[in-house]
């Protein structure tokens, strides 16, 4: 397995690649000219690593919002940013199912998605136990949630309901972003 190369820089998106390797969603290179009402007024958006193995599966209304959101950073439509315990928690099931070649297709995703990856530095981990004192969030999603802040992000998409809105950054479920159709192109 390649390791470490690429984790923390941002690259363009090969969506529409992937999408029409799997022949599925091949619309999505196109990017949508409107905004989902529920992103107006967001332009830097904190994604939770639910969103992006969301993206990383074959079908449903959940991943097409992903897809979505992916496709409106790629076509800078938004800014989309992941904390560095993203990666992490993404690639832990294909690692876990030793499955190599899944592995790869997943981090080579990553890599290859217009996210920027932030990294967790001290203002960072002084938010996060901050964050952790006063809810009742875990580790991990109240480092994604103090770095999506750190970045500028005053919205944080997730499909974790029990993640709340916070001072200063604004929660989305996923579902709430999904297409009533979701074969349909959908709002970014």
């Amino acid at each position: 397995m390649r390791r470490g190369a690429g984790c923390t820089h941002r690259i363009q998106s090969h969506s529409f690649a992937l999408c029409a390797t799997r022949r599925r969603c091949a619309h999505l290179h196109e990017a949508s000219d409107s905004v989902h009402p529920l992103l107006s007024g967001h332009r830097t958006l904190g994604l939770d690593s639910n969103v992006l193995i969301y993206r990383l599966e074959d079908a449903g209304a959940l991943v097409q919002a992903a897809a979505n959101l992916v496709d409106g950073a790629a076509g800078g439509q938004l800014e989309a940013v992941f904390s560095a315990v993203g990666p992490v928690e993404v690639l832990t099931g294909p690692a876990r199912a030793g499955d190599g070649s899944l592995f790869e297709m997943a981090a080579d995703t990553l890599r290859d998605l217009r996210i920027r990856v932030v990294p967790l530095d001290g203002p960072g981990a002084e938010d996060a136990a901050c964050l952790r004192s006063s809810t009742a969030l875990g580790l991990e999603d109240a480092v994604h949630l103090a770095c999506a802040r750190s970045a500028g992000a005053t919205a944080f998409v997730t499909n974790d309901r029990r993640i709340r809105s916070t001072e200063r950054l604004a929660v989305i479920g996923l579902a709430d972003l999904a297409p009533a159709d979701p074969e349909s192109a959908g709002a970014v």
